[in-house]
């Protein structure tokens, strides 16, 4: 039995993929029924505020649910939110067996729907592949649990660790391949971080170039707001999705108000000139952004790394070198006299993008 759960668990992780960069801030969560030991109905939660995982497959076989298994990666909702709870829709079903991955952590769920089920005399089995459950869902028990948002760091650099020339020319370090699935990176992560020297600079559109894609809310640090209005993080904001850090100096000035009521730029004011990234992550989340995908610039990736603030990320490194002291380095700003004082990635596997490497990290 326990190979064919596993089996069949994995199945309902695969689906639960499908969802990525929909359902956020909500979990990704796959279902998989089996009736005779055949897979008769699939299932993923494929858009926040729709039907979950465990509807959309009961939906499609009505009753011929009625004795079958029910395999889903997260523990079954109890409560009521912007849908019905799952837990009623799988007893209605009269399912005779739940194999659920991972307990929610979500005080509103955790420990509910597996005792709503056994109240039921549905058999309830928990923990079968519950550390890759755990692992898709890193973002949403983050979030759920800490009210932070999940802080991911994406950078291209070069052998000699620049991401820029001294003229700041930086397109491209990186080939196609390693470009491309930093568009997956920003389809799957709720914001995209950029400072304002990044912005200055390379008047990115911050967007998802991928098919099917979603755009990422953009979170512009600009404490004197002096990027121009039409650069295209603020005049390509048709979608409302623009968010700039500013200080609450800037709130009473004429260019704040143009860009608030002209463009439609959302605002998180912070009292100093000079911010702490863990006190705008604290405002971000309090927004309902459950992640962060941060792209640069070389004094935002220094201050991440020197208050430990990353979860995870990706630095892509081509087989370039400039070769000069005046180039800017991806991080900077650190003193370290040991090499046992180092800053060490952990968790660390390779990624192979043509003759680019991937350096792949979590904490």
């Amino acid at each position: 039995m326990i190979k064919k759960d596993i089996e069949y668990m994995r199945l309902a992780l695969n689906e639960a993929i499908k969802g990525e960069g929909r359902v956020n801030p909500n979990p990704l969560v796959g279902a998989v029924v089996v009736k005779n030991d055949k897979i008769i109905s699939t299932g993923y939660h494929e858009k926040y505020g729709e039907a979950h995982a465990e509807r959309n497959a009961l939906n499609k076989i009505g009753e011929l649910a009625e004795g079958a298994t029910l395999y889903v990666t997260l523990e079954p909702c109890s409560h009521t939110g912007k849908t019905p709870p799952c837990v009623d829709k799988i007893i209605e079903s009269k399912i005779k067996r739940c194999v659920v991955a991972t307990l929610d952590s979500n005080p509103l769920v955790s420990g509910k729907g597996i005792k709503k089920l056994k109240d039921a005399g549905i058999e309830v089995q928990v923990g079968i592949l519950e550390k890759e459950a755990l692992e898709i869902n890193s973002v949403f028990f983050k979030y759920v649990e800490e009210k932070l948002p999940f802080i991911f760091l994406k950078c291209g650099i070069t052998l000699d660790g620049k991401i820029a020339t001294k003229d700041f020319s930086s397109k491209w370090i990186t080939n196609s391949l390693a470009r491309e699935k930093v568009q997956m990176y920003r389809n799957k992560f709720m914001g995209i971080m950029l400072g304002k020297n990044s912005v200055l600079h390379d008047n990115p559109t911050l967007d998802c170039r991928m098919e099917g894609g979603r755009n990422p809310v953009r979170i512009i640090i600009d404490s004197k707001l002096d990027i121009p209005y039409e650069y295209k993080v603020i005049s390509n904001n048709e979608d409302e999705k623009t968010i700039i850090v500013t200080s609450k100096q800037m709130v009473e000035t004429q260019k704040y108000s143009i860009l608030k009521e002209k463009y439609k730029i959302k605002f998180i004011t912070l009292p100093e000139n000079e911010f702490q990234l863990k006190d705008i992550f604290k405002q971000v989340g309090k927004l309902g952004i459950d992640s962060i995908l941060v792209e640069g610039g070389s004094s935002v990736i220094s201050q991440l790394f020197r208050d430990n603030l990353i979860d995870a990320g990706e630095i892509f490194i081509a087989p370039k070198i400039l070769g000069d002291s005046t180039s800017i380095p991806f991080v900077d700003g650190f003193s370290r006299s040991l090499i046992s004082e180092a800053i060490e990635l952990k968790n660390v596997k390779y990624n192979i993008y043509g003759d680019n490497i991937g350096l792949e990290f979590k904490k």
